[in-house]
């Protein structure tokens, strides 16, 4: 492994400790000087080191470092945004004519507004991405971080103002959900877009009824995660989340080494 292989796999490291130490410092100087201005920027630190410390950590994993840093910023954010708008719009319209959403109508329609970016990577800018399931891994992991992050912010934010301005109510809402969000939106988007990726390099038959069956488990896990929700079943489905995404990752390196990699 070469020196800049290693500072690749190993970037996940430098992010996680610088993340956390600006979080830190916005804390410190938020607690001491009550300025409510720095509100904003501690409820988006506190959402996003997490997060995007774990996409550093897939990607230094995929094998190669197959996601240059514009697509990746591109997918956090853009995908991010418009699942969490998709989601939105359509959780809101099925409410109105369906009155309650089930657990499991949530986990359809978000699992399937997070595919949204990757798809149109797929289809448009296929022959630049198309090539390698790792970087589609990756690519999955950011827009579910993306959309995680969104999501952690709205909630740190209610929480805020519900508490009359209580820090430590946002500040708890943003440790349990951004250390949960890598066993949760970020690794059931990257299981779905191993499939979306297995079924772009070689399509056939098999191949999207395995990438069907992977929305399926993303989904199902989406719900147990919705549904039943407590400390036991956070732990299980997060290993297997996490599990899953890993073997997913490990099978990418071992099929993405027989393609030359693009220069």
């Amino acid at each position: 492994m070469t020196a800049q292989q290693l500072v690749r796999r190993w970037a996940w490291v430098g992010t996680f400790v610088i993340g956390s130490g600006l979080y830190l410092l916005v804390l410190a100087v938020l607690t001491d000087t009550g300025n409510p201005n720095l509100f904003p920027t501690m409820i988006l630190l506190g959402a996003l080191v997490v997060p995007l410390t774990f996409v550093m950590f897939a990607a230094g994993r995929s094998g190669r470092w197959l996601i240059d840093g514009p697509t990746l910023g591109g997918s956090l954010l853009f995908g991010g945004v418009v699942g969490v708008v998709v989601a939105g719009l359509l959780e809101y319209d099925a409410m109105r004519k369906l009155g309650a959403l089930p657990m499991l109508g949530v986990g359809l329609i978000e699992e399937a507004a997070k595919l949204v970016v990757p798809a149109i990577l797929v289809l448009f800018f296929g022959h630049r991405y198309r090539h390698s399931i790792g970087g589609g891994i990756v690519i999955g992991v950011a827009v579910g971080t993306g959309f995680a992050v969104l999501e952690t912010m709205g909630y740190a934010f209610v929480a805020l103002l519900q508490s009359g301005g209580n820090v430590g109510a946002a500040e708890q809402s943003l440790f349990i959900r951004g250390l949960l969000s890598p066993a949760g939106h970020a690794s059931w988007t990257g299981i779905t877009c191993w499939g979306l990726w297995r079924f772009a390099v070689a399509p056939s038959g098999k191949r999207f009824l395995g990438f069907l069956g992977m929305y399926a488990v993303a989904v199902a896990l989406h719900t147990t995660w919705d549904g039943i929700g407590g400390r036991v079943t956070y732990a299980i489905v997060g290993v297997i989340s996490i599990g899953l995404l890993l073997v997913g990752l490990r099978r990418a390196q071992r099929d993405d080494s027989r393609v030359p990699a693009l220069t």
